[in-house]
């Protein structure tokens, strides 16, 4: 697939000390502030890639002074971490929300309704997910990649764990190799454009894979009725003998 590669050219960002907000709005004049300071940041981002974005840049999009930014982001990195932070915020969340509504559901059924609802997650806002892969791939970005990466990984586990009739040898593994290739696959999917035609296939092609890997991967388990009735057939066939 053809990538998007204008921001994987700029994907390093400078490493200022503080990337912590100064403070967090508590009025709603400084929530709708700090949402166009947000926005406009995506904006910045989509025009100019990570590189040449500056908390000048910002400011003027979001029509703010550069000291009210600095007011909630000492700098741009800070600034970065928030609007990523945000995004992934909103992936797990969905994650989470889908494993807690198919606990106790065939593997089968897990494997589609989560697939779907990352899907549709990234599907969300598919140009700031391209813009932010640039911010996500930072050194300093990585606590907040790890962070959402252990959220959905533990609500699979979890999840699966509750599966009637069968155990995971190895369920950590699985769900590694599961959600890497996911993850892997939407963002190849999303810097192509995610066409109309690209997403459809894309949703088949992950069930799939999704629902052949976790079934492969999980062994049955023999329930004591199961047990008690192989016995039984045991005994009968060797009584004929």
């Amino acid at each position: 697939m053809k990538k998007a590669s204008v921001f994987r050219s700029h994907s390093v960002i400078p490493a200022p000390t503080l990337v912590k907000p100064r403070k967090t709005p508590v009025q709603s004049r400084s929530t709708e502030t700090v949402r166009a300071i947000k926005q406009a940041t995506i904006q910045v981002l989509l025009e100019t890639g990570v590189g040449r974005l500056t908390t000048t840049r910002v400011s003027q999009r979001a029509g703010v002074s550069v000291g009210t930014l600095y007011q909630y982001y000492p700098n741009k990195n800070a600034l970065l971490h928030a609007v990523l932070k945000e995004r992934l915020g909103f992936i797990a969340v969905t994650m989470e929300r889908a494993c807690a509504a198919n606990r106790g559901s065939s593997v089968e059924q897990m494997a589609r309704a989560v697939t779907l609802a990352y899907i549709e997650a990234k599907l969300h806002a598919v140009r700031e997910s391209v813009a932010l892969y640039a911010a996500a791939e930072s050194g300093d970005a990585q606590a907040i990649l790890t962070s959402m990466r252990k959220r959905v990984t533990t609500a699979l586990v979890e999840m699966l764990k509750t599966a009637p009739g069968v155990r995971f040898p190895d369920l950590a593994m699985t769900v590694l190799v599961y959600y890497t290739a996911i993850a892997g696959t939407m963002r190849e999917v999303l810097e192509a454009g995610a066409s109309r035609a690209l997403v459809e296939a894309t949703r088949r092609e992950l069930v799939l894979l999704a629902e052949g890997h976790l079934t492969r991967a999980c062994r049955l388990v023999e329930t004591a009725n199961q047990r008690i009735g192989k016995e039984n057939r045991l005994q009968t066939t060797a009584g004929g003998y």
